[in-house]
């Protein structure tokens, strides 16, 4: 049966969001994919045939998805690496050794150098599987956008999941998805373990934060679903993460095990993405590592029957492939072996063990629990059949290959790039504005300092290049030293405005110190919140706050472009935002401002006619105007049946303000017959 969504209530002004920007329903999948991504047409491999004729371990290397070191599939330069963790010198050999089922893209491990490199290693190794086993690989990526993306410049960089979800666009998350989906596959990578749709509703989450659309159910989950299409359509299959929901954790799972105690009701509206997720054909599952006490209190997700199969395959009805989360991650390997922890996962429904720092123990635990009965051949078939079918379902088969002619025309080309920057400019989210201190206008000597980590040096340049006279003072580290602020309030005493970039200063009193040193100067203060959006509730100094949710270039495209007023801004948050000391709410979910617009009313026309039936007023329409006949609002047109005097008046609408030299208001007296 499946769980039924449970029916949250969304905020109003997430909601008018969210229907002023995308309309009622989501558009249809797109069939014209890429030529090099075309979805299967030819006849499928027997899969009951190849699982037949493949051993038990071929069929727990079809379960193993994990990362090679070296950037070809017979590259020797990271062999120490290789040696240490498989015992084999090269990526190839990792392949050959394990018959692998999938492979993990890094930066780190020397996967990611550039596109034509990581096109050409996925093209190796796929050679290798076909050459090995005839079974073609899963080649994955965490590419989430924002903070987590394993593939940097001339790819697509994008401002990341909170940015987009300021946006409450869901075009613009079925275009971040069909990004993201046409570049991994021209990079022959056909797994992408994204979005996150976990729900950021704890402000001390560790490892979730900008990663996550936002709180709100309805809201992730509609972002979510266009993200899902978009890649999918690309024959790159999306992965929901972290189920059942990793946003309300004060803990991270990399470095230690989170526990949630919250109750079902609760717990549903963490769900309520994936259920979405589920119903719109995802297809895949990761699984979070942490304990959810409504379901199972002793065991974490990765490892819980109740969550895996009674949760989400039972209730939610789920039929795709299900992930584990890393196995090197600290919430797993602190407590159990990586025999034990490949033997439970799968026995609580899990399909693929991904990144197990020791696959030879992973493989070693499976085979014993196989040869004792703990595990059956036939539960660990069910998964490997469930790959396979993916596999052919995702056109792997057919065409495991990129087209290395095509990767430069795609990856990072002018349509993707001008979309990144669109969804900065529509995220960045005004929280204060105080004496409108912005815009800018151009005129004035600027002050770029702040937190390392918010990294104020990539604005300093931008805010240059527009004109601005830019002094420069910069420190590296995230708490500023306080011989560094004792020089930005020197500094701040010949600037006309103060730009300060923070980094989740609700939890560095050293940030919150130099704002509050900087704003006793006199001098305005604008704070860039750089990464999680609650930096606001620790700055009652400053004059202005921006969030940007996130430190790339791109990110502050759009902030600059606010700050000199090239844009207005239009971010909502996607949050809701605490006081500083947790006890009451600052800013609630779908909160931004705007800059008024500046406005000229047209006068009003009086026609003073022979017979008072004949007599007209007309009122022209402007944009950002109301006009007041008597006191009371009228609507643009001719009105008749006038009396004696009238008189109009012109009012600002709200976003709008009156030119400071406009006549406001009319008068006119009507006589009562012919002249």
């Amino acid at each position: 049966m499946h769980l039924k969504r449970q029916a949250t209530l969304m905020t109003a002004a997430a909601t008018a969001l969210l229907v002023a920007s995308t309309g009622a329903a989501f558009a249809t999948v797109p069939t014209n994919v890429p030529a090099n991504t075309p979805i299967t047409t030819t006849a499928a491999p027997n899969i009951d045939a190849m699982i037949a004729d493949m051993t038990l371990d071929q069929k727990i290397g079809q379960m193993t998805w994990t990362h090679v070191y070296g950037s070809s599939a017979n590259d020797t330069s990271m062999k120490a690496n290789n040696q240490a963790r498989y015992g084999v010198d090269t990526p190839a050999e990792v392949v050959e050794k394990y018959d692998l089922g999938g492979v993990l893209y890094f930066a780190w491990s020397g996967n990611t150098n550039n596109p034509d490199q990581v096109a050409g290693l996925s093209n190796g190794l796929q050679e290798v599987a076909l050459d090995d086993s005839g079974i073609p690989l899963a080649v994955t990526i965490d590419q989430e956008g924002g903070l987590v993306a394993r593939i940097g410049p001339p790819a697509t960089v994008l401002p990341g999941n909170m940015a987009l979800g300021a946006t409450f666009d869901q075009e613009l998350a079925r275009a971040q998805g069909e990004i993201l989906g046409s570049e991994m596959r021209a990079m022959g990578i056909n797994v992408d373990f994204a979005p996150v749709l976990d729900l950021n509703s704890n402000p001390d989450n560790p490892v979730i934060g900008i990663r996550s659309m936002g709180e709100d159910p309805d809201t992730v989950s509609a972002l979510g679903v266009a993200q899902i299409e978009g890649m999918q359509a690309h024959n790159v299959g999306a992965s929901a993460k972290h189920f059942p929901g990793h946003g309300d954790t004060s803990v991270d799972s990399h470095y230690g095990l989170p526990i949630v105690t919250y109750d079902r009701e609760t717990l549903n509206k963490h769900l309520q993405p994936f259920q979405a997720a589920i119903d719109a054909g995802v297809d895949m599952v990761m699984t979070a590592h942490i304990i959810v006490e409504a379901i199972d209190p002793e065991m974490p997700g990765t490892l819980s029957h109740k969550v895996l199969t009674g949760l989400l395959r039972d209730e939610m009805g789920f039929e795709g492939l299900v992930t584990t989360d890393a196995l090197d991650m600290a919430a797993m390997t602190a407590q159990w072996s990586q025999e034990e922890i490949s033997v439970m996962a799968i026995q609580a429904g899990s399909d693929i063990l991904l990144n197990s720092p020791d696959v030879d123990a992973s493989f070693a635990g499976v085979r014993a629990a196989v040869e004792s009965g703990e595990l059956t051949e036939e539960r660990i078939n069910e998964s490997v059949r469930r790959i396979l079918e993916w596999k052919v379902k995702r056109g792997v088969f057919e065409q495991p290959m990129a087209d290395l002619g095509a990767v430069d025309t795609v990856v990072g080309n002018p349509e993707h790039l001008a979309t990144a920057n669109t969804i900065s400019d529509r995220a960045v989210t005004l929280l204060r504005n105080e004496g409108d201190v912005l815009p800018l206008d151009g005129h004035e000597s600027v002050l770029m300092v702040g937190s390392g980590s918010g990294w104020p040096e990539l604005v300093g340049p931008m805010l240059m290049d527009k004109g601005f006279a830019v002094t420069e003072e910069y420190e590296n580290g995230s708490s500023p030293s306080a011989a560094y602020r004792e020089r930005a309030v020197a500094a701040a005493e010949d600037a006309d405005v103060v730009v300060f970039t923070s980094y989740n200063a609700t939890g560095n009193a050293a940030q919150q110190q130099m704002v509050a040193a900087l704003a006793e100067t006199g001098t305005p203060v604008v704070v860039i919140a750089t990464r999680n959006p609650y930096d606001i509730s620790v700055f009652p100094g400053a004059d202005a706050v921006l969030n940007s949710y996130g430190v790339k270039p791109v990110n502050f495209h759009g902030v600059v472009r606010a700050i000199t007023g090239e844009v207005n801004p239009t971010g909502k948050l996607p949050v809701n935002i605490p006081e500083a000391d947790g006890e009451g709410m600052l800013l609630p979910l779908g909160f931004g401002l705007s800059y008024a617009t500046e406005v000229v009313p047209a006068e009003p026309m009086f026609d003073d006619r022979p017979g008072r039936g004949q007599d007209t007023l007309t009122i022209p329409a402007v944009e950002g105007v109301d006009y007041l006949v008597n006191g009371e609002v009228v609507a643009a047109g001719s009105h008749r049946k006038l009396r004696d005097t009238v008189t109009v008046t012109a009012v600002a609408q709200e976003g709008y303000v009156l030119d400071d030299g406009a006549t406001t208001e009319w008068s006119d007296t009507f006589t009562t017959g012919r002249p």
